[in-house]
């Protein structure tokens, strides 16, 4: 991922988390390692409970959330209380989706249900949730109006609703050679796009109740969240290795069905179709076999489909900003500059 740009202070992320750490309460010796282990998840604690300061992400969705307060001026302080929630319910998503994938490391460090079990990493997902939760209802000590608070909070409860059928699909998908382009942006849309839309969305309406300037912000969040995750999707398969951390082609040595896969598929003649299938199947891959599933995808236009669709999707994000009359224009500018930062990212 790129580093996040000069516009997004260090100071401002340091109050993001501060935030966050607000909602976690004091508690009794018998209950310690049952919070400990989130806040092991979310980088704050090592293994053994000890203070360390590994990645816990660049906290890029509720910077967002904040942004998109100030472009209809609202306080950074009013939209703590909703990035808070919006960054936890995100690592809950991602504690429970390294379980479901069967993943061993998170963010470089062994993920929690391969150091305490699935039963308590599954647990202490569900505590996060439960946090993200008292989280925004604390918009209500900032000044937010309770019938705005109200809003907020079924839009949140809908946003989660929406991710866990994204991951619904695609757990279901696993396997599935034949999914297509169609079920797969369905797919992203609810599990990546919508805690995006969400953040810009959910934050313009801390600072505003027009319903048309917070629909585009929603529109906005939608399509940047859908831009960034095939530009993942590109990445993942032809970064180069030195940038992203990842090994080589590392969506094709996972076999995942990932938007070039799905189009190349889809495009491919016969025989290399019949030949990638074959390939993908099979429990290893030597360095040659991947060159081979690269060429097919090549050949099939693959790479180009997959930018040509992100740009798409970025253009739409840009149109959406359009739509806005902002109260604060340098906010405006700087959600502009983090989507041209996003799209143009090299790991």
């Amino acid at each position: 991922m790129t580093s996040v740009p000069s516009v997004h202070s260090t100071a401002l992320q340091q109050r993001i988390l501060a935030a966050m750490r607000a909602v976690f309460p004091s508690v009794t010796a018998d209950l310690h390692d049952f919070y400990a282990m989130m806040q092991y998840h979310l980088g704050w604690l090592d293994e053994r409970f000890a203070p360390t300061s590994a990645s816990g992400g660049k906290l890029l969705r509720p910077l967002l959330a904040v942004m998109a307060c100030r472009v209809f001026g609202g306080r950074v302080e009013q939209a703590l209380p909703l990035a808070a929630g919006i960054q936890l319910v995100h690592d809950f998503s991602l504690l429970h989706d390294d379980i479901e994938d069967n993943s061993p490391t998170r963010r470089g460090r062994a993920t929690a249900w391969r150091i305490w079990g699935v039963p308590q990493a599954i647990n202490a997902g569900d505590g996060m949730f439960a946090l993200a939760h008292r989280a925004v209802y604390g918009l209500s000590d900032v000044g937010i109006p309770p019938e705005r608070v109200l809003r907020i909070l079924r839009d949140f409860e809908e946003t989660i609703l929406r991710i866990c059928e994204g991951q619904y699909l695609d757990m279901s998908a696993e396997g599935q050679l034949e999914l297509s382009t169609t079920q797969y942006l369905r797919m992203i849309r609810g599990k990546t796009a919508m805690l995006a839309s969400a953040s810009t969305g959910l934050g313009a309406q801390v600072a505003t109740d027009d319903a048309a300037q917070v629909a585009a912000l929603w529109a906005f969040g939608e399509a940047l969240g859908l831009a960034f995750q095939i530009q993942d999707d590109v990445l993942d398969i032809w970064g180069d290795p030195a940038l992203t951390g990842k090994p080589f082609a590392a969506d094709l040595l996972q076999r995942k069905m990932s938007l070039p896969v799905i189009h190349g598929l889809s495009n491919a003649s016969v025989e290399d179709r019949a030949r990638f299938e074959a390939l993908y199947r099979q429990p290893d891959l030597s360095r040659q076999e991947l060159e081979t599933l690269l060429a097919i995808l090549e050949c099939a236009g693959a790479r180009a489909y997959a930018e040509a669709l992100a740009h798409a999707e970025y253009e739409r994000a840009m149109q959406a900003l359009e739509r806005v009359a902002p109260v604060d224009q340098a906010a405006l500018d700087e959600l502009r500059a983090l989507a041209q930062s996003l799209l143009q990212r090299v790991r």
